[in-house]
């Protein structure tokens, strides 16, 4: 890892080392892309056959695209129990925090019978995209679906790209089937989110895809965005941690490597007021790294995105930290919850020593699909908002409209739209 002293230079220089990994500078991967969402409009099921075929190695047809009750009862014989168990209950708490979430319709009514509300519905299906390939991910699988049938989605069906004998993950199925997905389809890749987008002859149209995948999956939803509805433009998963002088070094250390296994682009960065604990973390890492089973991974990642950054004061890593905007951060202080409200930009904020970033990732119940690349200044984690639809209510008596129809008239008559004012004159002609 690099250690840095902060300065304003410095600071900016890492901002702009970060957001290099954002999917937005990926551009030259975007015309294969589209060729593949406009393949799968034009040939639909024969097209998704055919990308299957070529990038999983796979023969699918009609017949064979779609998960049976077999195949999932199968995935429960061939997963160990004690996993399963797991999983229901992280699925437990998961619901548990999610339903929290829930709002309710609301109408509200005036003395001269005007009523105003707004009408809460779920979307009526959702799309959730699990990445096959390297790892499996169930506690993907159940953050994404859980939250949507909380809100109460009535179709939640799933793509998740086969292997060469057209089989998927055992835990990956039985977290589907834990969470309550409706249908599993044997898809993946950018063929995968175009035809949850637009709709084969096997697989339905979608109201949202939500869902993590690699740079053509992310892609493949920025272009299908409009299209159809999605959770966020994913980037690779980061960790920042904010620490002093009495953090445990192994404590942080052991959390940064955490992220940095993901993928060679996904960053760790500590923010410290501390040369010691800067140096301390620094040998605790290079002592680790080895003992892992992602080594070379972890290696590349540290050495592109790794930053052990040095705060003059508490105050300047604070607001360091709220200008990187992490994905997930850690306050690792004397003090952690006089700092916590502090932080204005960030995905999750895990607090203390025992509230290690992997709890938040599978088992304490809030989402783990978060915004990354500085998104979290503007951005949520997935919620179950992410799958209601707001409808406005209006409804005026002629007593109500009386009162304001000169105000609406005079509107849209200085905006120049002649009919709109019309339309309200009209209701009061003599």
């Amino acid at each position: 890892m690099k250690t840095i002293k902060l300065t304003a230079k410095t600071k900016k220089n890492v901002l702009t080392e970060l957001l290099q990994r954002s999917p937005d500078q990926y551009g030259q991967y975007e015309g294969v892309v589209q060729g593949i969402i406009d393949n799968i409009k034009l040939r639909r099921d024969e097209g998704l056959f055919h990308y299957t075929r070529e990038f999983d190695k796979c023969l699918i047809n009609t017949d064979t695209i779609r998960v049976t009750k077999q195949e999932i009862k199968e995935a429960y014989a061939q997963t160990d129990a004690e996993f399963i168990a797991v999983m229901k209950r992280a699925a437990a708490n998961i619901t548990a925090f999610h339903q929290k979430q829930l709002r309710n319709s609301w109408f509200d009514t005036a003395a001269d019978g005007s009523l105003l509300g707004q009408r809460i519905t779920p979307i009526e299906i959702s799309g959730v995209y699990v990445p096959g390939g390297k790892a499996a991910y169930p506690s993907s699988v159940l953050m994404n679906i859980i939250p949507a049938k909380v809100a109460g989605v009535c179709r939640v069906i799933m793509c998740t790209p086969p292997d060469r004998e057209g089989r998927i993950d055992p835990g990956t199925l039985v977290a589907a089937d834990i969470a309550g997905a409706d249908e599993i389809y044997k898809a993946g890749g950018a063929q995968a989110i175009a035809a949850m987008a637009f709709g084969t002859e096997s697989i339905p149209k979608t109201d949202k895809i939500t869902g993590p995948g690699n740079i053509y999956v992310t892609l493949a939803k920025k272009a299908c965005f409009g299209h159809v509805s999605i959770d966020s433009i994913a980037g690779p998963s980061e960790i920042l941690i904010l620490a002093d002088e009495t953090a445990n070094p192994r404590y942080v250390a052991a959390d940064l490597l955490s992220q940095t296994e993901h993928d060679e682009l996904a960053s760790a960065i500590l923010v410290t007021t501390s040369e010691t604990l800067a140096r301390q973390v620094s040998e605790e890492i290079d002592s680790t790294v080895d003992q892992l089973s992602r080594a070379a991974i972890i290696r590349k990642s540290l050495a592109r995105y790794g930053y052990i950054l040095l705060a003059k004061d508490m105050e300047e890593a604070i607001e360091t930290a709220n200008e990187i905007a992490s994905e997930h951060v850690e306050i690792l202080t004397r003090a952690p919850f006089e700092i916590m409200p502090k932080i204005r930009n960030a995905g999750a904020i895990f607090l203390g020593e025992f509230s290690s970033e992997p709890l938040g990732d599978y088992y304490a119940g809030p989402n783990h699909i978060l915004p990354t690349n500085g998104t979290a200044r503007f951005f949520s984690p997935l919620n179950v908002d992410d799958f209601m639809k707001k409808t406005s209510i209006i409804s005026y008596t002629k007593e109500a409209l009386l009162k304001a129809h000169k105000d609406i008239e005079l509107f849209a008559e200085k905006e120049g739209l002649t009919a709109h004012a019309n339309s309200i004159k009209v209701r009061f002609e003599k």
